[in-house]
């Protein structure tokens, strides 16, 4: 077992233990932590605490990490629609609301055990066994295009492109507001939020460099239909650049502040619509265009109204 030990810091007196361990260590759920203080196994200068214990300078909290234990990642057999498939990658248009891989709270209906079940052992298996084939995400809210890469030579020459910024990867969204200019383009550095662990920020002190192309394709009475092209690929990195400048994406609950969406949606308006990148096999360029989900298709028409 692990065993996490800090030392409070004056900055952080006050704080509830829960919410304090959780910007200690950024990788654990709050309601994770939450169910950990209550079993015991994080104290504080040695005694047991509850969760709304705040913290006071130079106490020293442990933390004892459970071991973990790899759940079972099972085919399931879930509908995908294939947008280009081969012996080395399949491209696949991702529906909303489908997680990319399992993680906690999610370890069914994901693409993972989409991909298990069509395409068997095929799926290379450098990011192990939660991660078959995985060599890039996007949000669960987000739909359109992703590449899953069936063998490790794929998946090392596809993530290389990645690494290298040559994938072309162009995304549909509907901003809030209506853009003043018909294209620009945003170089911002994001990073961790610096007291919300759980969001993405500009961040021009530990943030790494993060550049978004816009053209705008529409505009309406309040909204604007916009094409971005990723020049990097940052956590969050369109929804991110879009709040900076004062456009949040249509439907973010995370980045769209004291924006109320007068539609029912679920989550942000935000679809990868073209992936290109050179086939792993014989370097010839390979492009696939993801069509428009039905709500997004609806949102543009009855906007026009």
């Amino acid at each position: 077992m692990d065993e996490f030990v800090f030392q409070i810091a004056e900055d952080m007196e006050g704080e509830r233990i829960d919410r304090c361990v959780s910007m200690l260590i950024d990788s654990l759920s709050r309601s994770f932590i939450q169910k950990m203080i209550g079993e015991g196994r994080v104290k504080v200068n040695g005694e047991t605490i509850k969760n709304s214990y705040r913290v006071c300078a130079e106490d020293e909290v442990r933390f004892l990490l459970p071991e973990a234990v790899e759940p079972d990642i099972r085919p399931e057999n879930i509908p995908l629609e294939i947008l280009y498939e081969d012996t080395d990658v399949i491209v696949v248009n991702k529906p909303k609301g489908m997680v990319v891989h399992p993680a906690a709270g999610h370890y069914t209906g994901t693409l993972v055990n989409a991909l298990m079940f069509h395409c068997g052992k095929e799926l290379s298996g450098i990011n192990g066994v939660m991660r078959p084939g995985i060599v890039h995400r996007i949000d669960r809210d987000t739909t359109g295009s992703i590449i899953a890469c069936k063998n490790d030579k794929a998946h090392n020459c596809i993530a290389g492109q990645l690494k290298e910024h040559t994938v072309t990867r162009r995304y549909h969204a509907i901003c809030y507001g209506v853009l003043p200019d018909d294209e620009g383009v945003i170089d911002k550095p994001i990073g961790r939020h610096p007291t919300d662990r759980k969001k993405m920020a500009v961040n021009e002190r530990n943030g790494k460099r993060a550049v978004t192309h816009y053209r705008v394709l529409k505009r309406f009475a309040k909204y604007t239909y916009v094409e971005c092209v990723l020049e990097t690929g940052r956590t969050h990195q369109i929804r991110v650049h879009m709040a900076s400048i004062g456009h949040p994406l249509l439907g973010d609950e995370v980045y769209a502040v004291g924006k109320r969406s007068p539609y029912r949606l679920e989550g942000q308006c935000l679809h990868a619509k073209i992936l290109g990148f050179s086939h792993p096999a014989d370097g010839r360029y390979v492009e696939t265009d993801a069509p428009l989900p039905a709500y997004f298709v609806h949102l543009l028409d009855i906007m026009e109204v």
